[in-house]
């Protein structure tokens, strides 16, 4: 079937506003580690699909599936082995305070999980969130979304605060002068909800600030941040469907950068490495307060194949020794992509922790005027010669790239040749 008919037929099926990427949309057929490959044969490095988290097809991954799926699948209202070793193992790569999990099917499931829990546990309703966020579908969900949901223009049970963006930082401040600012935006909307009568219940965010950006954030700003929405009674829940899973190297979970240990902490994509499943962990008391008065079953959640898979990919973090990995092969990208923006003056800044990286295109390093329409021709550039990667951020110029984790020198080296290429044609 041509990429015409199957098209035609997708519009047809699921309309025409169904996202697709790319001007000229991928037809997909099968994956195998980095590499992804279309109806064609033709062969495509995956810098962008963070999901697969230790590649495409991962053996392991498919044999526990395979094993599991062939002997029992069932809820979790009969007892079974898989949901309590996970869960164990799960929560020991948190602080010890982080010692309970809770299990769904996607993010947006564990952030609305995450979102009845701070409500219901605060007594208050009031959610901070920065003003270009996005946390999920679900209905309470798409209140948060700033970024890109029309919900969120009207949502009375939410205040959003700037962007905490070090590159275009509030009135010219800079280090700790702008890491305070950013904090009193949170104590405005926190006194923004006191005027209207509403209770915190608290602040939701990704510690990598991912869709905003892959911001380099002010250092100091998370901790002053959070200290400010506990004074008011409120929880700090972490967003790390992005960020979790090793992702930003050194530490397994990215709000452990900051040294702020959250309340709750929510999980998805990369958990399952292709498989849906995703989770929440959080302070014990407040997950029995609220289990105690607000029953939370998931059919699907936390079934002994999604279990038997989410260990499974734990068992390669540990025997890849992937942390460490991605740690090195995160700066080896980093060098290469400071290297180009010593050589291009549309990188106006380049972002990363780990395998997540973030290139902001502007056409003036002096004013910072976003380069939107550089950046668009260039995630198409690279698409047409073989190399997925995708864009961000207000103005959808940060160009947006986290590959699964095996990543290895071959595959960066092949990544920087080709954005080289791409930019000298820009």
């Amino acid at each position: 079937m041509s990429i015409e008919e199957l098209l035609a037929r997708r519009y047809r099926l699921l309309g025409k506003h169904s996202p697709l990427f790319y001007d000229q949309p991928l037809h997909l057929v099968r994956g195998k580690g980095v590499w992804l490959y279309d109806a064609e044969g033709k062969r495509y490095l995956d810098v962008y699909n963070n999901v697969p988290v230790v590649g495409h097809c991962h053996p392991h991954v498919i044999e526990a599936l395979t094993r599991q799926v062939s002997t029992l699948n069932i809820h979790t209202r009969y007892l079974h082995e898989n949901i309590v070793n996970y869960a164990e193992r799960l929560t020991a790569t948190f602080d010890d305070s982080l010692s309970m999990a809770m299990f769904a099917c996607t993010g947006s499931e564990a952030n609305e999980i995450a979102l009845r829990m701070a409500r219901h546990c605060s007594g208050g309703m009031g959610i901070i969130v920065t003003d270009f966020a996005y946390h999920g579908n679900t209905t309470a969900v798409a209140e948060l979304g700033t970024g890109f949901m029309p919900e969120a223009a009207n949502a009375r049970n939410v205040r959003a605060i700037p962007i905490p963006d070090s590159y275009r930082g509030l009135n010219g401040l800079q280090g700790e002068a702008l890491a305070l600012a950013y904090a009193d935006a949170v104590q405005q909307a926190i006194d923004s909800f006191a005027a209207a009568g509403i209770k915190l219940a608290g602040m939701l965010v990704c510690p990598e600030f991912a869709n905003e950006g892959l911001l380099n954030v002010p250092e100091g700003f998370m901790k002053e941040a959070v200290a400010r929405v506990r004074k008011a009674g409120g929880l700090y829940i972490a967003d790390e469907v992005q960020g979790g899973f090793g992702r930003t190297g050194t530490h397994m979970w990215s709000h452990q950068w900051d040294d702020v240990i959250p309340d709750i902490v929510t999980m998805g994509k990369p958990m399952g490495s292709g498989h849906p499943i995703s989770g929440v962990v959080a302070r014990a008391d407040l997950i029995n307060e609220f289990g105690s008065s607000a029953m939370y079953f998931n059919t699907f959640g936390g079934n002994p194949v999604s279990c038997a898979v989410g260990m499974a990919v734990l068992d390669v973090f540990e025997r890849e020794n992937l942390l460490q990995h991605v740690t090195e092969m995160g700066s080896y990208v980093a060098q290469g992509l400071n290297k180009l923006q010593d050589k291009y003056e549309l990188i106006g800044e380049v972002r990363h922790k780990g395998l997540f990286f973030g290139l902001e295109m502007v056409t003036d390093r002096d004013i910072k005027e976003p380069a939107t329409t550089e950046a668009k021709r260039l995630v198409n550039w690279m698409r047409d010669n073989g190399i997925l990667i995708s864009k961000i951020g207000r103005y959808d110029n940060i160009l947006k790239m986290r590959p699964p984790l095996i990543f290895s020198r071959d595959h960066a080296d092949l990544l920087l040749s080709k954005l080289d290429d791409a930019f000298a044609e820009l």
